[in-house]
Parts: structure tokens; sequence; C-alpha cells
């Protein structure tokens, strides 16, 4: 792997680059409590969400990958209290929560193909590489999808590959996929993602609009193409953008 380095983004510095021990440790105790408000978060949604606890996957992934690295340097100390962060351009770092329930309830297995819509700064799909066999990573905003594929790269995610692109349109080439997760909202559900995933698979996407009421809503396609929708959390995320 590349020695650390940093790369910058509208005046914030992103750290990214394999962790020194001595960074590592200095992060433990923070990623502890993280992780006990996502599991007391976990218990007091579980009516809505239908989920009380993590996989062991989903837990494993949310213990190891460094958010630290995917926040701009001044927020590195806030990397792991459970809310979102501005990393430049308007957009934000999903709250870990969300970041942990969205990939739970894409029930992801080991050999799976992933999409995610809306790369940001890389984080999500870091948790995703994780659990799957493959993640393609698309982002519209050209500055944030490059600095994602250096860091998810830098960081050793190989199995994850991010396009600069319009994320409505999905990845029709990869297609399709065992799951897919948008991390962005458009108000209403976009066509050629419901194209392009797999029989049995789930996608697991915010919809609303972007002032008004948004839920997390899970798609599960059956095996002859039918869907049936399922509304969860009520949500709070940036609009999906298209390209003009």
């Amino acid at each position: 792997m590349m020695d650390a380095l940093r790369r910058l983004v509208v005046g914030a510095t992103i750290v990214v680059g394999p962790m020194d021990p001595a960074a590592a440790d200095e992060f433990d105790a923070p990623r502890a409590r993280l992780m006990d408000e996502v599991d007391a978060h976990l218990r007091a949604t579980r009516d809505e969400t239908g989920r009380a606890r993590l996989s062991e996957c989903v837990e494993r992934a949310m213990r190891t990958v460094p958010r630290h690295r995917f926040v701009p340097q001044e927020l590195a100390r806030e990397a792991y209290r459970n809310h979102p962060l501005p990393i430049g351009f308007g957009q934000t770092i999903s709250q870990p929560f969300i970041v942990a329930i969205m990939t739970e309830l894409a029930d992801i297995a080991p050999n799976a193909r992933v999409l995610e819509v809306g790369t940001g700064s890389g984080y999500q799909a870091a948790v995703l590489a994780q659990c799957a066999a493959r993640v393609y990573s698309i982002e519209i905003v050209q500055p944030l999808g490059e600095n994602a594929r250096q860091a998810l790269s830098d960081l050793g995610y190989g199995n994850v590959e991010v396009r600069i692109g319009d994320g409505y349109q999905g990845w029709p080439e990869a297609a399709p996929f065992d799951a897919i997760l948008v991390t962005a909202a458009p108000d209403h559900v976009p066509q050629p993602l419901v194209d392009q995933l797999a029989a049995n698979g789930r996608m697991v996407i915010p919809v609303g609009a972007q002032h008004g009421t948004q839920h997390l809503v899970v798609i599960t396609k059956a095996a002859d193409g039918q869907t049936i929708t399922r509304r969860t959390l009520a949500v709070r995320f940036v609009p999906l953008t298209r390209e003009r």
C-alpha cells in the first residue's frame, strides 16, 4: 500500500491511505462508544425496521472501517459520533446508524454484486465491500467520486469500482445486482434501478421531497419480476442529483 497522503477538496483536507497503529488506537474508544449508540438506536427502531441487531458481517464492518479516513481532517475527531458530517459540495457522510441499517436491510450475501448510487466520501462503499463480493458505486460530483476512488484504493478495497455519472440510470452493463443502495433521495423510485435489480434482490432507498417527508424504503423483487415495497424509517437525505 501507499504511504498515507492528503488530498484537498474545497478547502477541506481529507486524509486517505492506510491506518498506522497509533492512529487506530486513538479511535478505538470512540468507535466502541459509537457502536453502543448504534446498538441502542437499532433496538429503539426495531418496530419500524424489523431489525434489533446487526448481522455478524455488518457489525464487523462497522467496527473496522476507519470512518475518520473518509471525512475532512478537521472533522476526524467527530467521525465516531452518531451523526452526519459535511464532506464538501453540499454533500454529507451519512450518520453511522443509517449506514448500518441500510446495509443490514439489504441482506447482502458474501457472493453478492451490489450497486451503490451516491458514493460521496466512499464510507458506505467500504462498509458494503466487507460484506459483498463486488461493489459498483456511482457519484455524480466528479471531485467527490475521484477522491473516494483514491481513498478506497489506498485503503485496500480492491472489490470496489467507482464511476462518475448519473446514478439515476444505474450501471446497466454490470447489472443485475443482488442489492442496490441509494444514498440520496429522489422523489420517486427510479425505474432503471428497479430494472437492474436481480430476482430476489433488494433495494434500499430514501424516497421523498427535499424539504418534505422522506422514508427509507425497502423494495424486494420476486422471481417473476414483481416488486414488494415496505416503508421503514423517516429519514433526511440530500436530494438525488441528476445530469442536466
